[in-house]
């Protein structure tokens, strides 16, 4: 076992319980150490805890805060990679020095240090709505989402029938997502159970923390894609019976959406859901007028999309339904009661003409996430995302600050998926999975990033220019997965 010190600029977002169990530690660990060390210890929360940020919080009356250590150090366990601690690097180097660089058994753990202090180190993005079967037909030109899906998804995920494809496909995505940053994702298969079958074997390989199933399609699609109810879920059942929590993979009952599931497959997917406490459900709802108005056609005796939904039993709080732009105010109520969260992908919303998504609205009402939704989505970058999402919202006069926004695609996408007790902060004992990003990455950026004054503004200029080139190096559960410029 050797622990790693990594020194760098720090950033990450804490809930306000958070802040109190950090203040704790800290005055703690001050009182058995000197005069001193004291003023050192305590100065780390008082000084780098922005308490006058105003984030609209995924959780509904959760606040959230920025924490920001300029001269930071991150400890990380590579045995069980889990964070150790993390403060001023002043004070974790003395708190550990002891055994930098020693060999000796009686020291301690062997301790090795990563120089980054140029860098800024984030925890890792987390996506919440991604195929990845899609990624081989990513800039599909011309089409919106119902003649899209016919003429370029389907005939791409027929495909995936071919294990060898599915697994070769499944490597060059988790690979992609790593050189953006990405450590966690919520994921469509296809149809086909080796789909997901493939990906959790690459994801195992990995031991990146992924979420994915096979896809429910029983109607309004080609033949060769539809499996019927009785089998889709029982494909279903027996994915979830050999990977649901086993390492740090989840199942997702995933049927696509309304359109393409008999009544009957909706029935069963809702029953399965049911019978589970923490199986996720994964779909998509109100992302284009058309699509809205064929659901209306389809269930005709129901009040609306997402009424079809909550018949069905596919509601509650680890659901996650991509889109949701067309929704009436009933419908918003129905998903805070039922504490169903909504992804949202605004680079998928630009790409094929959907529409605008309306996130303070949104929040206001459920948890909302912020996803690539790849292949409709342009990138997997979630930086290159919040670029669009801050657009989107500026063509209906909303703001989408730079804080929010990498709050978003950290902690808030952990709480939204009920993963925050694990990833998305530093706090000591969660996972390791963190991204070392260069500030200065392309001349454009460094150019760019002379010029600003304060942190908020350089956060800005980040979101905004900021692309894959940007990932210096993606840690996995406290071992390296990527670095640039390495095969």
């Amino acid at each position: 076992m050797t622990l790693h010190i990594y020194q760098a600029q720090l950033l990450h977002y804490l809930t306000e319980d958070d802040v109190a169990k950090r203040s704790e530690t800290v005055s703690n660990t001050a009182a058995t150490q000197s005069e001193t060390a004291t003023v050192d210890k305590t100065s780390i929360d008082k000084n780098s805890v922005d308490k006058s940020a105003a984030l609209m919080p995924v959780i509904a009356g959760v606040n959230v805060y920025p924490e920001y250590i300029a001269d930071g150090a991150l400890v990380v366990d590579d045995t069980t990679g889990l964070m150790v601690d993390y403060g001023r690097s002043e004070t974790i180097l003395a708190e550990y020095a002891s055994n930098i660089n020693s060999d000796d058994k009686h020291s301690g753990e062997p301790v090795e240090i990563h120089d980054y202090q140029d860098k800024l180190i984030m925890p890792g993005f987390i996506d919440t709505h991604v195929h990845y079967p899609q990624i081989d037909m990513i800039a599909a030109y011309g089409e919106q989402l119902l003649d899209w899906l016919n003429n370029y998804t389907f005939v791409t995920e027929a495909n995936f029938a071919n294990p060898e494809v599915a697994h070769d496909t499944a490597q060059f995505f988790l690979k992609q997502l790593l050189a953006n940053g990405t450590t966690s994702a919520l994921v469509f298969s296809t149809s086909h159970p080796e789909s997901a079958e493939a990906f959790f074997t690459e994801s195992q390989r990995l031991n990146t923390r992924m979420i994915t199933g096979n896809v429910l399609m029983d109607q309004n699609a080609p033949a060769h894609l539809c499996v019927a109810a009785e089998q889709s879920i029982k494909d279903a059942q027996d994915l979830i019976d050999k990977w649901h929590g086993r390492g740090r993979q989840h199942f997702a009952i995933t049927p696509r959406f309304a359109i393409t599931s008999t009544p009957k497959q909706l029935k069963m997917a809702g029953e399965l859901y049911a019978s589970f406490d923490n199986v996720y459900l994964q779909t998509h709802l109100a992302e284009n007028r058309d699509e809205v108005a064929l659901v209306r056609k389809l269930y005709p005796h129901h009040k609306g999309y997402l009424d079809v939904y909550e018949d069905m039993g596919l509601l509650g709080r680890y659901s996650t339904l991509a889109h949701g732009i067309y929704l009436e105010t009933s419908e918003y109520e129905r998903l805070r009661a039922t504490g169903t969260q909504i992804a949202h992908c605004p680079t998928s919303n630009l790409f094929l003409g959907s529409g605008l998504f309306d996130l303070p609205k949104t929040l206001s009402y459920t948890g909302v996430s912020i996803a690539t939704d790849v292949g409709a989505g342009t990138s997997l970058s979630m930086l290159e995302t919040l670029n669009e999402a801050y657009k989107v919202q500026q063509l209906q006069n909303n703001q989408l600050s730079a804080h929010q926004g990498l709050y978003q695609i950290t902690l808030g996408n952990a709480q939204s998926l009920l993963l925050d007790d694990k990833i998305g902060s530093f706090m000591p004992n969660k996972e390791a999975d963190f991204v070392v990003l260069d500030m200065a990455a392309t001349p454009l950026l460094e150019r760019r990033m002379a010029q600003t004054k304060t942190l908020e503004e350089r956060l800005f200029v980040l979101m905004m220019l900021g692309v894959d080139r940007v990932v210096n190096e993606t840690v996995v559960a406290g071992l390296s997965r990527y670095r640039r410029g390495s095969s």
